[in-house]
């Protein structure tokens, strides 16, 4: 895989921490602003649903247009490093970016819900962009041996932007003053158009602004001088992948990124919608949006604890612990109401936090000169925060919202699994 080679390559580079730590702070900032624009998915989710009528299923198409692109773009992305390098492509990431958040304007003129999904793939794609370049960067910017904690570093700060996120485009999207479903379906033709005109503008300054800063992010990137890596950008010919398969560990670990990042997103897209419903916060969606950052946030301070936690314990205990209390916890929302149904599902974003690198780490376990390969594969497994809120969408449209997140803890299940038998490495001969 092409995403593959280039990791496999900026994982062997090393140069001088010294002269690259005004770069890793400029490269951060990217992690941050992807984290911020992914999780303003989840404030999208309850406002389009109630503009255009959607069931659960429909509006999850949101996070499946915006998470297939991690599926459909990583390979090129990965070709446009072997062309231009890795500076220039995170500039044409930021700038795709910046186009795909200023497409929101004309999506919410009209407005049309599928123009809207289609704005959302160009966002997601400039993402997929910057993923690709910034992680293998910020790998080879210092000793291979830091490279993991430069990894942490940026991913808390992306963490700090999915805590931000809902709690100001809630208030900045959501309208307390929203008409109630049913007034709305008994409006005439040229009301709900009227309405829906009305509605949908309130996404156009907070996207505007944002479509400005990214463009403004990628001059700004174009600008500074990044150290070059031209070591890490050439992709080598090898044809080694088919044998990736006889990793039994790496093959169940790619299926652990897939419902790992399903259940993250499929919980994160729902809450607001859940925290609203009467028996259980029965609060405004402007109120609920806030109390998503506390789910994001509990992710950011797990990433911070779990990294302490990781240098003392196994891994593959940590994540074991971590995936039986997430499924417990979301088997005791489902069968309580009120505060403790609350209270119990945004816990599970902390125990969230040490899952994805686990998962990694431990896929890519004694894979050896594949290991980029494998690196890859893990990847393109994101594509899960696609599939799965789709799925639970479509549960959550015939036995409601509140027992709908069994298929989250059922993900749990999974890791669990993983983490205690399917993750011990076994060399094939």
């Amino acid at each position: 895989m092409a995403i593959a080679n280039v990791q496999t390559r900026a994982a062997a580079v090393a140069h001088p921490s010294s002269s690259n730590k005004a770069a890793l702070t400029v490269v951060t900032t990217l992690f941050f602003m992807w984290g911020f624009v992914t999780v303003l998915n989840d404030v999208l989710v309850p406002h389009l649903k109630s503009i255009f009528d959607l069931n659960y299923a429909r509006v999850m198409l949101i996070q499946f247009a915006f998470f297939s692109a991690y599926f459909l773009f990583s390979i090129p992305s990965a070709k446009v490093i072997d062309w231009i390098g890795y500076k220039k492509t995170m500039v044409v990431g930021l700038f795709t970016m910046g186009l795909g958040a200023l497409l929101f304007i004309p999506a919410a003129t009209v407005p049309s819900y599928p123009l809207f999904l289609g704005a959302l793939m160009v966002l997601a794609a400039g993402i997929t962009a910057l993923q690709v370049a910034a992680n293998p960067y910020v790998a080879v910017l210092g000793p291979s041996e830091t490279a993991s904690s430069r990894l942490n570093l940026a991913q808390a700060f992306n963490s700090l932007g999915t805590t931000i996120a809902p709690y100001l485009g809630g208030l900045l999207i959501l309208n307390a003053t929203r008409q109630s479903m049913v007034t709305v379906r008994q409006m005439s033709a040229d009301a709900l158009q009227a309405y829906r005109v009305h509605e949908a503008a309130s996404v156009k300054l907070p996207y505007l602004i944002i479509g400005l800063a990214l463009i403004v992010l990628g001059v700004a990137i174009a600008m500074f001088k990044l150290p070059a890596m031209p070591e890490a950008e050439r992709h080598g010919a090898s044809d080694s992948t088919q044998s990736l398969w006889k990793y039994r560990h790496l093959v169940l670990a790619t299926i652990g990124i897939f419902v790992y990042v399903g259940a993250e997103v499929s919980i994160g897209s729902f809450l607001i919608n859940y925290f609203s419903q009467p028996n259980i916060g029965n609060v405004p969606e402007v109120v609920a949006a806030g109390y998503v950052s506390y789910y994001w946030g509990g992710a950011m301070v797990g990433r911070f604890i779990g990294s302490a936690i990781l240098q003392r314990v196994r891994t593959d205990v940590v994540l074991g612990i971590a995936a039986l209390v997430a499924c417990t916890l979301v088997v005791s929302s489902m069968l309580s109401f009120g505060h403790i149904a609350m209270w119990a599902i945004i816990l599970v974003g902390f125990f969230n936090s040490v899952m994805f690198p686990s998962i990694f780490t431990l896929g890519i376990a004694k894979l050896g000169p594949l290991t980029g390969d494998g690196s890859g594969l893990l990847v393109m497994a994101i594509v899960g925060g696609a599939v799965i809120p789709l799925v639970q969408g479509a549960i959550a449209d015939r036995i409601g919202i509140h027992h709908a997140f069994i298929l989250p803890a059922i993900c749990y299940i999974y890791i669990e699994y993983f983490a205690f038998r399917g993750s011990r490495p076994v060399v094939p001969a």
